[in-house]
């Protein structure tokens, strides 16, 4: 169990994996580099969800993160539920949704950075697990999207090179 002083492993490890050196690879903001509307809403695999789906499931979870720790009440699912939709269409809502992205993992690491320390062994409001592991979930999170997102960019752009 990491001692409940290092809230700095936390904002490390979720800092790399948003836009840093990450150990598994390259980090969320790099693989969504250069992704273009058309390659956001894409869909290569019948029945899976876009890129642009998985950014707005991304920023609304961390949405849900930061109000677990700063409310301390019971969140189930985000507003609009696990996969809600995207806003509007073409590449000004996606530029929207990446911002949206942005903003949501910024607040995310201002709440970790201004979080008490003793508050990671506390239990999340509802949930059997606490706030530090849901931190360590964030995180892996984050990567676990990243990678589908990198395979989604990959059959995408394949599909519009012939």
């Amino acid at each position: 169990m990491m001692p409940a002083q290092d809230l700095a492993v936390y904002v490390d490890d979720l800092a790399r994996g948003y836009d840093g050196d990450a150990w598994h690879g390259p980090p969320l903001r790099k693989v969504l580099e250069g992704v273009t509307a058309e390659i956001a809403s894409a869909r290569p695999i019948p029945g899976g969800h876009s890129i642009r789906q998985i950014v707005v499931h991304l920023y609304s979870w961390d949405d849900v993160v930061v109000r677990r720790i700063e409310e301390n009440c019971v969140i189930e699912a985000p507003d609009g539920g696990n996969f809600p939709p995207p806003e509007g269409t073409g590449p000004d809502a996606w530029q929207d949704d990446l911002s949206r992205l942005d903003l949501w993992h910024a607040r995310l690491l201002k709440t970790v950075l201004h979080l008490d320390a003793s508050r990671l062994e506390s239990r999340v409001a509802g949930k059997e697990y606490t706030i530090g592991h849901m931190l360590r979930g964030a995180v892996q999170h984050m990567a676990y999207h990243g990678g589908q997102i990198a395979l989604l960019r990959k059959l995408s752009e394949r599909g519009t090179d012939g």
